[in-house]
C-alpha cells in the first residue's frame, strides 16, 4: 500500500484541456491536479461538462463500494470490479448479481476509461456517465430501479451531505441527489482509475526501473508489434474497434449477438456485427483472467494457443485472421513465451495496490 505521504500527493494521471499551463497558479485548490501520462492520448471524457473535483471522486468511491445500488444491498460495483484484478471479476467467467443470478458476459476491467470512446463489450454505451445505468437495472446484476436508488440515497443524511459538498455547497435540499449527480459522481471515480506505471511504461518513458527491461521483454514487445499491435494498438493497447476473433459461438449462450445486438435495431443478426466484440485493452492482462467476452479461457496460454491454432472460420471473422486456408496467427512456443514476458510487463502494481482507490 502507498504511504500517507504518497497519498498526500494525490496526482491522478490524466489531463483535460480546461486547465492550460498558463493557468496552473490559479487552479482552485479544491480541484485535483491532473497530469496526462506522457505516452497517453488526450482523454475522450468531456470534463467541461463535469469538472473533476476531490469531492466528486470521494463521493463516487463511496457509492462504488456500497451495496445501496442493488435491490437487497448484496451487490456493489466492487462485487464485480475488484481492484487487485484491475477492477474486474477474478475467478468468475460470467458476472453474477442479486440472488446468485449470472449474466451472459465477463466483467470488464475498469481502467483508463477516461480515454475510451464507448463502453461495454458491444459498445452499447457512448457516454461514461450513462454506463452505470446498465448494471443497476439489470435483472442479473443489481436488479434495482433508478428511482428506488435515488430515494434510498436521499433518505441517507451522509449521502445528502456528500452530494451537497460535491455538487452544490449552498444546497440544503435532497433534490441535489438526482440521476445526473449520481452518474457523474460514479464516472469521476472511474475516470480516476488510470493505469500507466507498468514496467513497460517506465521503459518507454526512460524512467527508473529497479530491474532493467529484459531482453525477453524486449523481444516479446517486438513480436507483439509484429503480430498483435494492429488490434491492440497504441498506449491503451486497443484500437477500440469491434472484431470477430474466431472464438466460435458459446453453446451455453446461443442468443449472444455481440456487436450485432447494437447495430440491428430489430434485434436480428446483423452480418456486419455478429459476434464482434470490443478489442480489450491488454493493460494488467496478467491479472484480469478469465479472458474473452464470456470468460471461456482461464489462462494466457489458452488465449495465445487460440490465436495459433483455435481460430474458427465464421462469416464475420476479422480478415486479419484469415491467411488463405489458414486461420489465426502462427506462434511458436518461443514466441508465446516471450509474448507472455512482455504482457506481464504491462502489469501496473502501483495501480493495483493504490489505497486511494480502495474501500475506506
Amino acid at each position: 500500500m502507498k504511504s500517507k505521504n504518497y497519498k498526500a500527493r494525490f496526482l491522478i494521471v490524466f489531463v483535460f484541456t480546461l486547465f492550460s499551463c498558463s493557468h496552473k497558479d490559479s487552479v482552485n485548490t479544491d480541484y485535483i491536479t491532473f497530469e496526462r501520462p506522457a505516452n497517453f492520448p488526450q482523454p475522450t471524457y468531456k470534463f467541461e461538462n463535469n469538472a473533476f473535483t476531490q469531492e466528486k471522486f470521494e463521493l463516487g468511491k463511496k457509492i462504488f463500494y456500497d451495496g445501496i445500488l442493488s435491490l437487497d444491498g448484496s451487490v456493489s460495483c466492487s462485487t464485480c470490479h475488484d481492484q487487485k484484478n484491475a477492477f474486474t471479476h477474478h475467478g468468475h467467467a460470467l458476472s453474477d448479481g442479486v440472488g446468485g443470478a449470472f449474466g451472459t458476459r465477463n466483467a470488464q476491467p475498469i481502467q483508463n476509461l477516461a480515454f475510451m470512446e464507448d463502453f461495454t463489450w458491444d459498445g452499447a454505451i457512448r457516454n461514461l456517465d450513462l454506463q452505470p445505468l446498465i448494471p443497476i437495472e439489470s435483472e442479473v446484476e443489481m436488479k434495482e430501479t433508478l428511482q428506488n436508488v435515488l430515494v434510498k440515497l436521499q433518505k441517507d443524511q451522509s449521502y445528502v451531505n456528500a452530494f451537497t459538498m460535491a455538487f452544490d455547497k449552498k444546497s440544503t435540499e435532497t433534490h441535489i441527489i438526482n440521476l445526473r449527480t449520481l452518474t457523474q459522481s460514479l464516472s469521476q471515480f472511474m475516470n480516476a482509475l488510470v493505469s500507466a506505471n507498468s514496467r513497460y511504461d517506465k521503459y518507454i518513458r526512460n524512467e527508473f526501473l529497479e530491474a532493467p527491461y529484459s531482453e525477453d521483454e524486449k523481444k516479446g514487445l517486438a513480436i507483439f508489434k509484429q503480430k498483435c499491435a494492429t488490434c491492440h494498438a497504441g498506449e491503451l493497447f486497443t484500437d477500440q474497434s469491434y472484431r470477430n476473433n474466431g472464438i466460435g459461438v458459446n453453446p451455453s449462450l446461443p442468443n449472444e449477438l455481440g456487436r450485432g445486438r447494437v447495430i440491428d435495431e430489430d434485434n436480428g443478426i446483423d452480418s456486419n456485427g455478429y459476434y464482434q466484440f470490443k478489442v480489450p485493452s491488454l493493460r494488467n492482462v496478467w491479472v484480469t483472467f478469465p479472458y474473452m467476452h464470456d470468460g471461456r479461457f482461464n489462462s494466457l496460454d489458452s488465449v495465445l494457443e487460440h490465436y495459433n491454432s483455435g481460430v474458427k472460420d465464421m462469416e464475420t471473422l476479422d480478415p486479419l485472421l484469415k491467411n488463405g486456408d489458414k486461420m489465426g496467427i502462427p506462434l511458436t512456443q518461443e514466441d508465446k513465451r516471450m509474448l507472455k514476458m512482455f504482457l506481464k510487463s504491462l502489469t501496473d502494481n502501483e495501480f493495483l495496490e493504490d489505497d486511494r482507490f480502495a474501500e475506506n
